[in-house]
């Protein structure tokens, strides 16, 4: 774990560190793969970055209850269905592919690009994926606006190629500015006056977002008007932010941008270009922003979209977990998208710091490939250990959010609580809190 977490501390700066003590137990995430010490580290690189309660131990079953957080969320009690059956590993003729069908948009693609009719079943996925090439059907749903992989081995030489850049990589940008103060500098609330503008959606950036709220950022997410999201994926990680729906070329958001401290970008890295929010341009144009990216396949693929799931079953994660050797298998939460959150966070935090002394303009960017690559490289166990049963209640926190019960995992930070999440998009475009005085 520490391994880990001084790789992450060198790479943003962080050395000499402190780090939290490390916990009696595991995380209790059984894998094969080292997967509770990259979620150790991932949350303890927040602690260490935004300088707060390095002298108290981070709570295995928390991190393993947030790391499985729409396992534990509840919405007046009852369990949302957060899977499409148009999602999951499907046996082809030579192998396997998995698909990603939770947005409505991606489930009509996957159907169109399989020939089939908009109301066929998941039995009618299976039967059509069963005759075709496993490539053949990762190409057909691809080309057809859907998400598709085929399922792949671990690939030792691209890992090792891939570790060779940083996990979190951060470096300054162009936009020279001089150093000012930013938050409130207090250990209660690190964050405090800093503004986030929030251009992501499905668990990894809005975990980060979500950490960047809870250190005291003013946090606003926008969402394009075209692409509702589901309500259960936002209520799990929506803690502490305001939320609205604005198109990305209008004036309105314009001035958002004009005012914000921090932009935190999770769509494709071509779609955001096309937009004129590639992070170069957005630095170029607006001095002193620190600007975070994150992507499933990295900057290599920037017109590749893909969630976790796909990242885990391409990458060879998913033969590696596999019960029989036979069937893939998975992670046993989306720990690529929590991790990546995580450390996306403790990389603005040092960004930040780094703004506060140095002046200038900076960029801060992981992908889930690149997470991927370093837990396919970590030692890894024979069987997965087995598993230890946690007690839901202490680790799960209850909200009131338009007149419904929402519950979701606590905070893993010890020492700070959750705001409730707003509901989607019924914000104003526009900041809560005022600016902080600066230098």
């Amino acid at each position: 774990m520490t391994g880990l977490l001084d790789r992450v501390s060198r790479e943003l700066g962080l050395t000499p560190v402190v780090p939290p003590p490390r916990p009696v137990q595991a995380v209790p995430l059984p894998s094969r793969l080292a997967t509770e010490e990259l979620a150790w580290a991932s949350v303890a690189a927040v602690v260490l970055a935004a300088g707060v309660g390095r002298s108290d131990p981070l709570d295995p079953d928390r991190i393993a209850c947030a790391y499985r957080s729409d396992r534990l969320l509840r919405i007046d009690g009852e369990a949302p269905d957060v899977w499409s059956p148009y999602s999951g590993f499907w046996r082809a003729a030579d192998g396997w592919v998995r698909t990603h069908g939770n947005y409505a948009h991606h489930a009509r693609a996957l159907l169109h690009g399989l020939r089939l009719p908009p109301a066929a079943i998941a039995a009618h996925v299976g039967v059509a994926i069963e005759a075709l090439t496993a490539r053949e059907a990762a190409h057909r749903i691809t080309a057809a606006g859907g998400l598709a992989v085929t399922v792949g081995t671990e690939e030792p030489g691209q890992d090792a190629r891939l570790r060779t850049h940083p996990l979190i990589e951060l470096r300054p940008s162009g936009g020279a500015a001089l150093p000012r103060t930013d938050g409130d500098l207090e250990a209660a609330a690190p964050l405090r006056g800093i503004r986030v503008l929030d251009l992501t959606r499905v668990i990894a950036g809005p975990v980060c977002t979500r950490t960047l709220a809870l250190l005291g950022a003013d946090v606003l997410r926008v969402d394009p008007p075209h692409l509702p999201e589901p309500e259960w994926q936002h209520l799990d990680t929506g803690h502490g932010k305001r939320t609205t729906v604005l198109d990305a070329r209008s004036p309105e958001f314009a001035a958002l941008l004009g005012d914000a401290d921090v932009v935190v970008l999770g769509y494709r890295p071509a779609s955001l270009a096309r937009l004129g929010l590639s992070p170069d341009t957005l630095t170029d144009s607006h001095p002193g922003l620190v600007v975070a990216q994150l992507s499933a396949w990295g900057d290599e693929h920037p017109d590749r979209a893909g969630f976790d799931s796909l990242v885990q079953a391409a990458s060879g994660i998913a033969m590696v977990e596999s019960p029989d050797g036979v069937r893939p298998g998975v992670l046993p939460a989306q720990a690529l998208d929590h991790s990546a959150g995580y450390l996306l966070a403790a990389g603005i935090c040092a960004a930040i710091a780094r703004r506060r002394t140095e002046g200038g303009s900076w960029h801060v960017r992981t992908s889930l490939r690149r997470i991927a690559a370093e837990l396919l490289c970590m030692p890894r166990r024979a069987e997965p250990p087995a598993e230890r049963e946690i007690d839901l209640r202490a680790h799960g926190e209850d909200f009131l959010v338009d007149g419904r019960v929402v519950t979701t995992a606590r905070s893993v930070l010890p020492g700070f609580s959750l705001a409730a999440p707003h509901p989607w998009g019924a914000d104003a475009p526009g900041w809560g809190a005022p600016r902080t005085a600066r230098a």
